[in-house]
């Protein structure tokens, strides 16, 4: 089994963020992470879950993601994602990272397990750390996705 432990973060929301992620399989572990310079912390969240399941190399495999997001969780494990791809992901935000989201997840066999922030588990916390650290990094990365949309929605 693979377990994979997310978070995000953005200060400001928006503003700086960036994603921490921590993969475990036996003896192995993988630590990943990133900066971009303006988004939200449910992108970030969402792309530390991303990019937690598009590190693994072999499909069909049991992966238990722990995150202390309700929006991912619930939208996965309750099923809302799946009524808004029905409906084209109308007035849905992120609708380029669910996109994203979905070939990587139906690869694998995957259950989501909420956690609370911030209450003292270890990998939950360390991938705090590590995309509160990636937020504030130099060289911080365009986030296309939120910035375009965010262009989409100007007055001029």
């Amino acid at each position: 089994m693979v377990i994979i432990y997310t978070d995000g973060a953005s200060k400001g929301n928006p503003g700086p963020g960036g994603y921490g992620t921590v993969l475990k399989y036996g003896q192995h572990r993988k630590e990943l992470s990133e900066g971009f310079r303006k988004t939200t912390n449910n992108r970030m969240e969402l792309l530390a879950v991303i990019k937690g399941l598009e590190a693994l190399t072999k499909d069909g495999l049991d992966v238990t993601i722990y995150s202390d997001s309700k929006y991912v969780v619930d939208s996965v494990e309750k099923g809302w994602l799946w009524g808004w791809v029905k409906k084209g992901f109308k007035n849905k935000k992120n609708p380029d990272l669910w996109k994203r989201f979905i070939p990587a997840y139906k690869r694998q066999k995957v259950k989501f397990k909420w956690v609370k922030g911030h209450a003292g588990n270890p990998e939950n916390e360390r991938c705090d750390q590590l995309a509160v650290n990636s937020s504030r990094g130099p060289g911080l990365q365009i986030d296309h996705g939120f910035e375009q949309q965010s262009n989409d929605n100007s007055l001029f």
